[in-house]
């Protein structure tokens, strides 16, 4: 038997355990966990609870994580802590033991509910290094078997959707529902509502940074067709957007890269017409700022509801009707008080991925992501419906 195999009838008998072992006298129809933004290194922290006794968790979100990792060398103590023996591509050790999560309405946390099997990754110390200060893992919420979504929704018999949204704010928590919604934000606005739909795409290669061959990516990828500055078409080489045999090209999203990072030929094109159309509004071009190279004077640029008023950047999807938008709010930086960079950066020649769709630009933004059907239903920003990413209301209705 090859070493996928035996790894996947693993993760199979593991999560047929974590359905069997998950609390029963409750069936939730939805979960919550809030997430914030670190403002030392721009990443989005979710916390859970986990052990016995229990211990909150915070835990770096990897949107295309291929499972839930923790650091075990430091003063892991857990009684119903269960090793699987058998070790992950990380270096760490398989092992299960209780997950504890909020249960939602949609409008507030409910009752807390385990899963007393829940299969993670125990991983060693130093995994940590360049993730946010007092956190002691990642959160894998990719296509997988034993992705947080998936092992979630298979506990408690829902679907296989999960949602984020990603405060802007290092004071306030956003908030990523696991299971369908409604996803009400304050003030009773239900995000889940007038939502536009793309299909996700699988990459039919890893992208990870250690995988088994042939196992396809974890990551969740859209089809970008074009890219339009200010409803005018940028010219582009499309093959880069398509996903090649080898797993190349093509357009991911994540939360793990604090902006969008394009390929060298598709950034040149984009910064030259955004600049262009900038001018255009008499928006002055002023000295980079690193890691951007496209900054502006905050003279002639007003602010909306939406954020600053500049050209807009729009991602062109299936049809030229179905179109991810990205507002000021989403694509510019305030460097300081005089100053705003485009929050873009130039991805090189030959990247893995040509598009990759970063925190920044899905700030604000309802993401739902279906797994069963491979969709996500997108919300553009929710600054134009009136309320925002951290308007979830966390007092507990329970």
């Amino acid at each position: 038997m090859s070493a996928s195999a035996v790894q996947f009838l693993i993760f199979s008998v593991f999560l047929f355990l974590s359905l069997s072992f998950a609390q029963t006298s409750f069936r939730p129809d939805a979960l919550v966990v809030p997430v914030r933004k670190d403002s030392a290194t721009n990443q989005y922290v979710t916390r859970i609870n986990q052990r016995t006794p229990l211990v909150a968790e915070n835990l770096v979100v990897d949107l295309g994580g291929r499972f839930l990792w923790v650091d075990c060398d430091n003063n892991y103590v857990s009684s119903t802590y269960q090793p699987a023996r058998c070790r992950t591509a990380t270096g760490g050790e398989l092992a299960t033991d209780i997950v504890q999560v909020r249960s939602t309405d949609g409008s507030n946390p409910g009752r807390p509910v385990n899963v007393s099997r829940f299969l993670f990754s125990c991983a060693p110390t130093f995994l940590l290094q360049g993730l946010a200060n007092g956190v002691s893992g990642m959160a894998g919420l990719g296509r997988t078997r034993i992705g947080l979504p998936t092992q979630l929704a298979a506990a408690f018999s829902f679907d296989r959707k999960f949602a984020t949204c990603l405060s802007s704010s290092t004071s306030s928590d956003g908030v990523i529902f696991f299971g369908d919604g409604p996803y009400r934000f304050l003030p009773n606005i239900d995000a889940s509502q007038s939502l536009t739909s793309t299909r996700l795409f699988i990459n039919p290669v890893s992208t990870a940074s250690s995988s088994t061959q042939g196992e396809p990516s974890a990551e969740y990828f859209i089809g970008v067709t074009s890219i339009r500055i200010d409803n005018k078409s940028i010219p582009l080489n499309t093959s880069l957007l398509s996903i090649d045999n080898e797993g190349n090209g093509g357009t991911k999203i994540s939360t793990v890269n604090p902006y969008t990072v394009l390929e060298a030929s598709i950034y040149n094109a984009l910064t030259t017409a955004y600049v262009r159309e900038a001018a255009a509004r008499n928006i002055i071009r002023v000295t980079s700022v690193a890691p951007f190279d496209v900054c502006f004077s905050t003279t002639n640029v007003l602010s909306t509801r939406v954020g600053p008023a500049v050209p807009s950047i729009e991602l062109v999807l299936e049809n030229e009707n179905v179109v991810w938008m990205i507002s000021g709010s989403n694509s510019m930086v305030q460097v300081n008080n005089n100053v705003l960079c485009l929050g873009i950066v130039n991805g090189g020649s030959n990247p893995r991925t040509s598009v990759v769709i970063g925190g920044l630009q899905l700030e604000n933004n309802l993401l739902q992501f279906d797994l069963a059907t491979s969709n996500l239903r997108f919300s553009s920003t929710l600054l134009g419906r009136q309320t925002t990413c951290a308007n979830f209301n966390f007092t507990s209705s329970a």
